[in-house]
């Protein structure tokens, strides 16, 4: 049985091609990528070690030894970011203990006053688990339509891989996909993912465990919506991570001049008001 830190490592050396690192092509062969002896070797470690490592029998490596290995696959910040997550989820510093604490679902008074100041902007309060904790008026005329904020608890993450309108709604829906698959290893409690993710592999199927188990650090580009309106969107994303809430406050900026026309048409015929979630 894997880890989530050695299927990091496997499908990281897999993508990665041997002449990017300067090595030679050793040919055809079976798996894709860099060969396993070659990450060791870059790594100032044994081949043994790192299969022990990638194959979960390891899971407690040092410090130096994750560092050597972000260093052999020229990981960026962010991958180095997740690298470091990831060991501490599979040596056990994460868990909650073995029962799941439901994640915090309260906004702070000051988190929802924020939220009115931004009116008619187009913001929201969510959690990595892609729970809609409150959003703005301008956000309801952003989704309306689509389906996402329908229910008593809309959920952006079960809204991406299971409702057939966000493949239309979101214009780059590999893109999304993938960064919402990602953020689930950010969840509240690794027991808290573990739940909602056994959950979502019963309606979302194979193509969600794919991208849950990829471990690619998303790009998070524009963000561009395709409107039941007819309206394309393009979309800045500014996102303020609150650590003590386990929380995100997301706020979409117009990218361009068609984007804040269409908007202004979008806010016209909105009556929405700031809402809250519990």
């Amino acid at each position: 049985m894997g880890s989530p830190l050695g299927d990091f490592i496997r499908t990281t050396r897999d993508r990665i091609q041997p002449r990017s690192l300067g090595l030679p092509d050793h040919g055809r062969r079976r798996s894709p990528g860099l060969r396993r002896s070659d990450l060791a070797a870059r790594a100032g470690i044994s081949v043994e070690y790192l299969t022990r490592i990638e194959q979960g029998r390891d899971r407690n490596p040092s410090v130096a030894v994750v560092n050597a290995l972000a260093d052999a696959l020229s990981l960026d910040s962010s991958e180095r970011d997740h690298l470091r997550y990831l060991t501490k989820i599979t040596g056990g510093e994460c868990s909650a203990g073995t029962r799941p604490v439901p994640p915090r679902r309260e906004v702070r008074p000051s988190i929802l006053e924020t939220l009115r100041l931004l009116e008619p902007g187009i913001a929201m309060v969510t959690n990595r688990l892609g729970d809609v904790l409150a959003h703005t008026s301008g956000y309801e005329s952003v989704t309306r339509g689509t389906g996402l904020l329908d229910g008593d608890t809309p959920n952006l993450t079960r809204f991406v891989f299971t409702d057939p309108r966000a493949r239309t709604f979101f214009t780059d829906w590999d893109d999304i996909a993938d960064e919402q698959a990602f953020d689930l290893w950010r969840g509240p409690s690794v027991e808290n993912s573990e739940w909602f993710t056994t959950e979502l592999v019963r309606v979302a199927g194979p193509d969600f465990t794919r991208r849950l188990n990829r471990h690619v650090v998303p790009r998070r580009a524009a963000l561009r919506l395709s409107h039941p309106s007819g309206c394309e969107l393009r979309l800045l994303r500014e996102t303020l991570e609150l650590p003590l809430d386990a929380q995100q406050l997301i706020v979409l900026l117009s990218a361009d001049d068609s984007t804040a026309q269409a908007l202004d048409q979008l806010r016209r015929g909105s009556h929405g008001r700031l809402r809250v979630i519990s």
